[in-house]
């Protein structure tokens, strides 16, 4: 599962690795974009419209949830990865990248509200009975199109769930 799948770019790219993919966005006009881009790439990606506030994540339903660049006000955030973490399966994986709060310094993207930015030490917290393989506060380019693109701070994490 794709959280905040936004225009596809994440969801095809995991599609053409062989992956089963549902994206999951608030915007039905980013998820079809999302869906032009399937065509174009001659893949299948299911996607959801749905506002991650109310949208339901089954126990143990989910081998694998990406998080990239989904930002959610702290109090929703720390909700939907309490949800995403009964939702995997035992041994299931997250992968999650986000600007951390110093990205505001570099005026190259993401969210203008700091609460809408997690710092790692919140990440850690809200993820519990997580296994960390990375996770790590970091300054990297970003090349994610003309909004995203410059060097930003970004918090990235790689983790599972006991199996």
């Amino acid at each position: 599962m794709s959280l905040a799948e936004g225009e596809g770019r994440n969801g095809v790219y995991l599609a053409m690795q062989g992956y089963d993919v549902s994206g999951v966005d608030s915007s039905s006009v980013g998820l079809e974009k999302a869906q032009r881009l399937v065509k174009e790439r001659a893949v299948a990606i299911t996607t959801i419209v749905a506002d991650l506030a109310q949208f339901p994540i089954e126990p143990n339903s989910w081998d694998g949830v990406i998080s990239i660049f989904c930002h959610l006000p702290s109090a929703l955030r720390a909700e939907v990865h309490q949800r995403v973490v009964v939702g995997l399966r035992p041994g299931g994986c997250l992968l999650l990248e986000a600007y951390i709060p110093k990205q505001l310094a570099f005026k190259t993207g993401g969210p203008q509200d700091p609460d809408n930015m997690p710092d790692l030490e919140s990440l850690l917290r809200e993820l519990a009975g997580l296994r960390f393989d990375h996770a790590e506060e970091l300054e990297r380019d970003v090349i994610e199109g003309e909004f995203h693109f410059g060097r930003g701070a970004v918090v990235q994490v790689l983790a599972y769930k006991a199996g």
